[in-house]
């Protein structure tokens, strides 16, 4: 089975003993495919993987193929993305070129919650973003994964955390990435491949705070404090069950965009694997 989800450390510590055998796996072998989660959400518009990472902004568009696992997704308080700029700036957002990591990415989804009338944006691929304010390309970048640690170090600004906004304004977790797995795989084996996943998170949790080399190989550019901060920051209780509220969280994510794309509601019964 393909099974698909990005170099990020986050995502290699949660499948680490998965992928490389260090729980027992019920004769299950999976075909590993590390990619950036733009390339995914695509891929999986595509219906090309049996089970990958997505960004929760892309959901509504492969729910006719895929169901959500409980385990393995990244959702919380505080986990969102920034919108970040060089220096001050007096131009207003909504007169800005944005750069935007990804079309169907939830990063999108919240930068248009916060700011609808901001239309004029460039799609890049999340590590090019910062270079791209750096250099004067864009106006201003919305940011995610390990940048939000850095951007300060280059001399960048904050504008405004879209994470902060998403919980004021919808008041539930962010769902920013979630593990989909094909409706057409048998029911049993949908539930046997979420339960191993939880089993491989649970053995990371376990010999947490050692760094599993296949984290550290993925991640070579980045500090291992970077990398910490990385996993405690979107690795948690929702990563291992979405439970009643991550549920609630994804549902609710469904509203925002049918109300943002003005499209007919989301059918959202059936969604999550049972």
């Amino acid at each position: 089975m393909t099974l698909a989800f990005s170099p990020c450390p986050n995502d290699t510590f949660i499948f680490d003993a998965l992928v490389n055998g260090k729980i027992d796996t019920e004769g299950i072998s999976f075909n590993v495919v590390l990619e950036d989660v733009q390339t995914l959400n695509e891929w999986a518009r595509a219906g090309k993987l049996d089970i990958s990472k997505i960004s929760y902004g892309v959901l509504p568009l492969v729910l006719n193929e895929y169901k959500v696992l409980n385990s393995g997704g990244a959702l919380g308080m505080g986990v969102g993305p920034l919108l970040i700029s060089k220096g001050e700036t007096k131009k207003a957002v909504k007169d800005m070129l944005i750069a935007i990591p990804g079309e169907n990415t939830t990063a999108h989804m919240l930068f248009s919650l916060a700011y609808p009338d901001a239309r004029n944006k460039q799609f890049l691929v999340f590590h090019e973003i910062e270079e791209a304010v750096l250099s004067g390309r864009v106006d201003a970048g919305v940011i995610i994964h390990e940048n939000r640690f850095t951007y300060q170090d280059k001399g960048l600004s904050k504008i405004r955390d879209l994470g902060e906004y998403w919980e004021e304004t919808v008041k539930v977790p962010i769902p920013l990435g979630g593990i989909i797995i094909r409706k057409d795989i048998d029911p049993a084996l949908q539930c046997t491949i979420d339960k191993l996943i939880r089993k491989s998170l649970e053995y990371a949790f376990a010999n947490y705070p050692q760094l599993p080399d296949y984290v550290q190989q993925h991640s070579q550019e980045m500090s291992e404090q970077v990398m910490r901060q990385h996993i405690d920051l979107y690795v948690n209780h929702y990563s291992l069950n979405l439970g009643d509220e991550g549920k609630k969280a994804v549902n609710k994510l469904l509203e925002v965009y049918q109300k943002l794309n003005n499209t007919s509601a989301v059918d959202a019964s059936g969604i999550f694997v049972a």
